[in-house]
């Protein structure tokens, strides 16, 4: 533990006080501080100027990183027939109808994404309890329910990402490893705020964003300047 709060504490001497960086300086920093033991994942936190209570205001969506997430997810898709047959084609770690359903409703949560045909949506509902609380359900609004299950898979499987703003207004994300270059951070960091600014509801009020931080595994968190966003 002295080891690793000593570790914390170098990193944070890196980070000047009362200062606001931009994504890309804050990448920079954030490949600085990772940890020296292990690849460290890079994480952003924002801060939005929504009401999660509000159906119109629920912030959610997905986004492509350029460069991935430097980990490999692990897909389920829950499918049968020739839709079976493209999930497995597209690298799906998992596929099934009624048994992988029953398998889940058990407690089997070792995976990443879930998909579904929309056919066996009527079936999966039931798995809200499960599959709910640890974001996993499939939905329609992010692509996790569709009869292109191929597709879906190959897109999480190509570093695609998921957000959504939770009850106190924050949105949290990974972009990326503290390996990738400095450019790979930028692009990702870039592209998933590119697509939270895009998601601004009509009906949120004063600054969107109101305030945000990188940070790395076990790291201290770097300020945004949310005006340079």
């Amino acid at each position: 533990m002295a080891q690793k709060s000593k570790a914390y504490r170098a990193a944070a001497e890196k980070i000047k006080a009362d200062t606001f960086y931009t994504p890309t300086d804050a990448v920079a920093l954030a490949k600085e501080t990772g940890s020296a033991k292990f690849d460290s994942t890079v994480e952003v936190a924002l801060k939005l100027g929504v009401d999660p209570r509000k159906a119109d205001q629920m912030v959610r969506g997905t986004v492509i990183l350029p460069h991935g997430t430097g980990k490999t997810a692990r897909v389920i898709v829950f499918a049968t027939g020739p839709a079976a047959e493209a999930a497995i084609a597209a690298g799906a770690d998992e596929v099934g109808g009624a048994e992988l359903i029953e398998k889940v409703a058990a407690g089997y949560t070792a995976f990443d994404s879930a998909v579904s045909t929309p056919e066996l949506m009527g079936q999966v509902g039931r798995l809200g309890k499960v599959l709910g609380p640890r974001g996993l359900m499939p939905n329609p609004k992010t692509g996790t329910v569709t009869p292109n299950v191929g597709q879906a898979v190959s897109d999480i499987k190509g570093g695609k990402i998921e957000f959504r703003v939770d009850k106190h207004a924050n949105v949290h994300f990974v972009v990326g490893k503290a390996s990738f270059s400095q450019e790979q951070l930028d692009e990702n960091l870039k592209a998933a705020l590119e697509e939270v600014v895009r998601l601004k509801p009509s009906s949120a009020k004063g600054r969107y964003i109101q305030k945000g931080a990188v940070s790395t595994t076990f790291g201290p968190g770097i300020p945004l300047d949310v005006n340079a966003i």
